[in-house]
């Protein structure tokens, strides 16, 4: 095992890709010479050349429509979009185009597409570049939306994406990229559809992802300071869900709460707290609590930006509320 940041377990996995792989190439704004809004493809370009790390215009429906035709034509191209919130301009062509054609030819015609973007707030980046939007995707049928919390996840959930027949988005948190942690020696592949404990308990569930998953990890620590003991599921992958797990911790500790940095109306937190009230309802000692982002757009002031995005004393709060 060595130790990666989240940047660097990425940036492996794509160089490896390109080693591995000639139909393998990236696309998108500012990751060639510049190495990348947040440093994930710094030195590909000069490794690889223009023709596999292609720095594209400003033009993000021209970016995702150019991915899927080479996917189409048997190439496997990674795509990134620098902000998830800037994947609006490529609306019809990840929803209408991406996710449909397998269905629409009966079969015949893969799209092998990864998109790589990020999305959420902390950056003091204002309301229309500090969105959660992550849950659109994944109302998609067609589509498959990996949300990787850790070093090890993001290598390894990219690595099958990459490797995968259809359409897959990677969501990313800016927040996460320093992080590090231990991630496997070697190739490294993560199965998508697959939710993970992270922290065993038998007091409640807490199910979250992304950025969230380590927030949640914190207030499971300041439980247990009071004799409260929290088991964490990370979702990984938010499309497929993967509710087996999750219902299975919920009916092991008998109360669960749901934490998302997105906006909870209509929210994956919905679908979540949804899924184990209809699996788990006799098994439940009081209802699901969900903590979720304030349901207004991001505040550019610091101290409202904190405020709008759940930290580890409202899930302590959500928790003792089902106590």
């Amino acid at each position: 095992m060595a130790e990666m940041t989240y940047r660097g377990a990425l940036r492996a996995t794509l160089r490896e890709a390109l080693q591995q792989d000639e139909r393998v190439f990236l696309m998108g704004e500012d990751i060639g010479a510049y190495g990348g809004a947040y440093g994930v493809t710094q030195g590909l370009m000069a490794e690889f050349g223009e023709k596999r790390v292609k720095d594209s215009p400003i033009a993000e429906s021209v970016l995702v429509g150019c991915g899927v035709g080479a996917a189409m034509a048997g190439l496997r191209p990674v795509v990134e979009i620098m902000s998830i919130n800037f994947s609006l301009l490529a609306f019809d062509q990840i929803v209408n185009v991406a996710a449909k054609l397998q269905y629409m030819s009966a079969g015949q015609i893969n799209v092998p597409l990864v998109i790589r973007t990020v999305t959420g707030g902390g950056n003091m980046l204002a309301a229309t570049h500090s969105q959660s939007l992550e849950g659109w995707f994944a109302h998609v049928p067609g589509l498959k939306v990996a949300a990787p919390a850790t070093p090890a996840d993001a290598r390894g959930m990219l690595a099958a994406a990459i490797r995968d027949p259809n359409p897959v988005i990677i969501v990313e948190h800016s927040l996460l990229y320093p992080i590090k942690g231990e991630v496997p020696d070697g190739p490294h592949v993560t199965p998508l559809g697959k939710a993970k404990v992270v922290r065993a308990g038998k007091d409640v569930t807490i199910v979250s992802y992304l950025r969230m998953t380590l927030t949640a990890l914190a207030a499971a620590e300041e439980l247990a300071k009071e004799g409260i003991d929290a088991e964490v599921v990370d979702l990984r992958t938010l499309r497929p869900l993967d509710r087996e797990t999750f219902v299975a911790s919920a009916r092991k500790t008998h109360r669960a709460v749901v934490v998302e940095e997105g906006w909870g109306t209509y929210g994956i937190g919905a679908e979540v707290a949804s899924s184990i009230a209809s699996a788990a309802f006799d098994e439940l000692d009081a209802p699901v609590a969900r903590v979720s982002g304030e349901d207004v757009p991001m505040p550019y002031n610091k101290e409202l930006e904190r405020a709008a995005i759940p930290d580890a004393a409202r899930i302590v709060a959500a928790v003792k509320s089902l106590l």
